[in-house]
């Protein structure tokens, strides 16, 4: 990789409670846009059509089907406005300001309508402690811009490294995506396998855990005292919590059944970008290992 990648600007400080309440809003008006497109999108094996994508302005929903026409929905995180585009050339935006969930998602769906696009979602927020309402929302009504941008230029620096990562890898991969319901960027190989039947599992968890995985993430705060990455393995082999991994900073939690690493040891290394893969390769190659996978056919040779 380019070691211009790991400039202090490409890793900025972001400490959770610095932008916790712009977060929480964020997350939710993510949420409200996402849901768009799951709901005209066709399921896609693991929800692959649920996801945004990191763009080099923002997040986007990519292209959505509508009837006769198409449209993208962009977030636009340097001039701080989601934009609406359609195939038949309509432009619209609407701006990123403080103001309640409840708020945007009235102005969002009133853009929506003045383009043509009627679409209706269930509007409860989902992954989250205590949801309430998109359209009752009047408490979670913060925008610290450059907060986000922050934010947007670490998912900026995390998605080339998980790029790099992906690209070493010849089996089944998801894309590098952005699921709006957990708020984290991610990336999973598949070993080609079927895994064993959860237990209890609802379908959401039956499709996305169909097949045996090695994921690997970034959260920018949920569940943690900071932002972090995270790596785990599905269904998780006998050996994987007890291996060694890199950097040294690294730890398996008990809790969440994932190795995990805080971002700011990743910020702090001579080489973030370096350290971050050391931590997606080290890991993934420990579950490789103890759960069996044909590495020889799924894993690109060196030159």
């Amino acid at each position: 990789m380019n070691n211009t990648t790991d400039r202090p600007k490409c890793w900025p400080v972001l400490p959770l409670d610095s932008w916790q309440d712009t977060y929480t809003t964020l997350h939710m008006w993510t949420q409200i846009v996402g849901k768009v497109r799951l709901r005209l999108t066709p399921l896609v094996n693991h929800w692959w059509n649920v996801p945004l994508y990191v763009t080099a302005r923002g997040l986007t929903t990519s292209c959505i089907p509508y009837g006769d026409k198409s449209f993208e929905l962009r977030f636009d995180f340097i001039h701080h406005q989601l934009v609406l585009e359609t195939s038949d050339a309509i432009v619209k935006t609407l701006p990123l300001r403080p103001q309640s969930v409840a708020e945007f998602y009235k102005e969002f769906f009133a853009m929506l309508r003045s383009a043509g696009i009627e679409v209706k979602i269930w509007p409860m927020p989902v992954e989250i402690p205590k949801p309430i309402r998109f359209d009752q929302d009047q408490e979670h009504s913060s925008y610290d811009p450059e907060a986000v941008a922050k934010f947007w230029r670490i998912l900026l620096s995390v998605s080339v490294v998980f790029q790099q990562f992906r690209s070493r890898f010849i089996g089944k991969s998801s894309p590098v995506h952005f699921f709006w319901g957990s708020f984290d960027l991610a990336v999973t190989r598949f070993s080609g396998r079927k895994a064993p039947p959860r237990d209890g599992a609802d379908s959401i968890t039956r499709e996305a855990y169909s097949h045996e995985v090695s994921s690997v993430g970034f959260w920018p705060g949920a569940g943690f005292a900071g932002p972090a990455f995270y790596s785990y393995m599905a269904p998780e082999p006998p050996g994987f919590r007890t291996a060694q991994v890199q950097p040294a900073s690294a730890h398996y939690d008990h809790t969440l059944g994932e190795f995990v690493v805080m971002y700011d040891d990743i910020r702090a290394a001579s080489s973030p970008s370096e350290a971050l893969l050391a931590f997606c390769e080290s890991t993934y190659e420990a579950g490789a290992q103890a759960a069996k996978w044909d590495r020889d056919s799924l894993e690109r040779s060196s030159p």
